[in-house]
């Protein structure tokens, strides 16, 4: 099998976690079929196996990662998250110079430059020549939240070369009717918006809320409130930053309810930014709600994991499962897979249907 050509647009903390990812479960061996397999839901799909993923062409705007090599790059500040794997590998990319645009917040030059983005000042890079000239099928945006011009940058650098997309933040092009048709008219798969954790807080959440819905309760109101301290939550003090992660995450969970809550009985989004948490985020949850009797049910829930590979581990599932849409010619968002690997997919679905779905669709019995 050829690999999965791929480039990166954000050389953070997920990116790395994803790197290295390819590398540890290429490496890792298990007794039964020669991959280990805790964290991966999938050993393989269709045929590939995370080894089969290849990191050809990567973004960046900070100065300590442009011009350096990708390897140098994912270990260099502000990255912060855990390094489970003893050695990068050499990966042969140089990281390029990406378009700023709205890509920096004006309050991160507030904080130390080991805390936030230091911007080179070098030219920004043809994307859609870099993406041509590497051969990549399929690019992944790992910009900050908030990125909106930068993002749709990189989406028509997409268009433009014919290369598919994996849309990673809450910058809406998948679920943007607009957009989500120019990508089909090229005849271009897509993914898309806003990761969710593999065992994150919206994951839970959604979960809690669907048992209470499915169990005959009704849930009356409802928060979570998240806490870290990687250059994600930096950026999102910015509270002009927060409207369409608040919207992604808000819709995640009222999409899985009978009746949608009233605005003032829902909150979810970002809290707070606590430095020495690094990449370690910390999600308080609370359900209020009724059950037999109108008698009160309340639940409240802790979750602690670390940020970044939480996330890699659905966007290992989501490269792989787009090379084959692209091998099977689909065009437009990949509905199953968007939503079961973002919190904010064109087609919202319960967590059970999408899983269901994406089996139908790795397997080959379904191309939606």
């Amino acid at each position: 099998m050829t690999s999965i050509r791929i480039a990166v647009a954000g050389v953070g903390n997920c990116a790395s976690s994803l790197l290295q990812g390819l590398t540890y479960y290429a490496q890792a061996r298990s007794n039964q079929n020669g991959l280990a397999t805790a964290g991966l839901l999938h050993p393989k799909v269709g045929g590939y196996s995370p080894g089969d993923i290849k990191i050809v062409a990567a973004f960046d705007i900070d100065e300590r990662k442009v011009g350096k090599s990708l390897e140098e790059a994912c270990m260099a500040d502000p990255n912060c998250t855990t390094q489970f794997l003893k050695r990068f590998p050499k990966f042969g990319v140089t990281v390029h110079m990406g378009p700023v645009l709205d890509g920096v917040a004006p309050h991160m030059k507030q904080f130390p430059k080991e805390r936030t983005f230091a911007p080179s000042s070098e030219k920004a890079a043809n994307i859609a020549q870099i993406l041509k000239k590497a051969g990549v099928e399929i690019l992944l945006n790992y910009l900050p939240v908030g990125s909106q011009k930068a993002t749709e940058a990189y989406a028509e650098a997409c268009l433009e070369t014919g290369v598919s997309l994996i849309n990673c933040i809450p910058v809406f092009i998948a679920s943007e009717p607009a957009w989500a048709e120019r990508f089909a008219k090229k005849g271009i798969p897509l993914i898309g918006d806003d990761v969710k954790g593999q065992v994150g807080a919206t994951i839970l959440h959604r979960t809690l809320a669907r048992l209470f819905m499915e169990r005959g309760a009704v849930v009356d109101r409802t928060y979570q409130l998240n806490v870290g301290g990687n250059t994600d939550f930096l950026n999102m003090l910015s509270r002009d930053r927060l409207a369409s992660k608040k919207i992604s995450k808000t819709e995640a969970v009222q999409s899985v309810l009978f009746k949608r809550l009233e605005d003032q009985e829902i909150h979810v989004g970002p809290s707070d930014y606590v430095p020495w948490q690094r990449d370690r985020k910390v999600c308080f949850l609370r359900l209020e709600g009724r059950g037999f009797g109108d008698c009160p049910i309340e639940i409240e829930a802790r979750l602690s994991v670390e940020d970044s590979p939480n996330s890699a581990g659905m966007t290992i599932d989501a490269i792989r499962s787009l090379r084959l849409a692209r091998e099977r010619r689909l065009s437009g968002p990949i509905l199953s897979v968007s939503a079961w690997t973002m919190k904010h997919p064109p087609k919202p679905m319960t967590d059970e249907e999408a899983r269901q779905r994406v089996e139908a669709f790795i397997s080959g019995d379904s191309d939606t």
